[in-house]
């Protein structure tokens, strides 16, 4: 199981990386260059696809439209090349930006904020009709998340305090609650970053600084390492036309000398085990 270089952009922070099933092609971001890339896997051909402000992370709406997470809690549409904005900012995000996004079941986004000098991260959650609205605060640094296979629980990692968090999840209402430690990392192995499930209900979690990818059981034990050639290993996603392709973004592009050779590359693996699809968003879709 080694990791496969696909595309070498030199990421400063690679991220985000999502499958577009309808096109075949994986999707991905460099968070603070504002840049947006896309890859066919079948040729092999890739290409930078969007330029413009911070985008910390990004779903694909039902109706094909990239729904853009971006800086000061400014939410907008991206469709051929033109942005429209969804929600122009929020108050309390005027000095942060959004930093990981998922999408549940019913076309909601779940989508966490960065810490700043002055105050702490949060999560919100951006309903259906457009609305956004708090549903965890003190966070320090907002990231992956994902859902378990049968969709009554939600995964919520806190990169800044090395946890990664499970809480009860209510479909029709969108409610999260009862949050508890699903697992934890050592200071001396990283930060656990973006993450993803498996249609085992295992959790594969990018550890920033840690240079792997680590799976968790469903019960939080560690059942594999994979190692990668960059130091920053940031997110994971399924693709593939049966789900068993796992697709790695990395950062640290700017750093090459010492956070290795492909930092800020996308990687793919084969683990020999089957993903789930992502879900599609439905903000201001009937």
């Amino acid at each position: 199981m080694e990791p496969e270089l696909l595309a070498d952009y030199a990421c400063e922070t690679g991220e985000g990386p999502l499958w577009n099933a309808a096109e075949q092609t994986i999707y991905w971001c460099d968070i603070p260059q504002g840049r947006m890339f896309r890859l066919d896997p079948a040729t092999g051909e890739h290409e930078q696809f969007y330029a413009g402000p911070v985008v910390g992370g990004f779903t694909f709406q039902q109706d094909g439209a990239i729904l853009l997470f971006m800086e000061k809690g400014r939410v907008a549409t991206l469709r051929d090349g033109a942005l429209t904005t969804v929600v122009p900012s929020i108050e309390a995000e005027l000095d942060s930006r959004f930093n990981d996004v998922i999408a549940d079941p019913c076309g909601r986004v779940f989508c966490g904020t960065m810490s700043t000098d002055t105050q702490k991260g949060t999560l919100y959650r951006l309903d259906t009709d457009g609305s956004i609205r708090p549903v965890q605060a003190d966070v320090g640094c907002s990231n992956g998340m994902g859902f378990t296979p049968d969709r009554r629980r939600m995964y919520h990692t806190d990169s800044f305090r090395r946890e990664i968090y499970l809480y009860d999840y209510d479909g029709p209402t969108g409610a999260i609650e009862n949050r508890r430690l699903f697992a934890s990392l050592p200071e001396t192995d990283g930060f656990p970053d973006g993450m993803t499930v498996d249609a085992e209900g295992c959790v594969w979690s990018a550890v920033w600084d840690g240079g792997c990818l680590i799976r968790f059981d469903p019960h939080g034990k560690e059942m594999l390492r994979v190692a990668f050639p960059a130091r920053k290993v940031s997110s994971a996603v399924w693709g593939g036309s049966d789900y068993r392709d796992l697709y790695v973004t990395t950062a640290g592009g700017n750093v090459k000398e010492t956070d290795g050779e492909h930092a800020g590359a996308l990687f793919r693996l084969r683990p020999g085990v089957q993903g789930v699809p992502e879900f599609a968003s439905r903000i201001g879709l009937t």
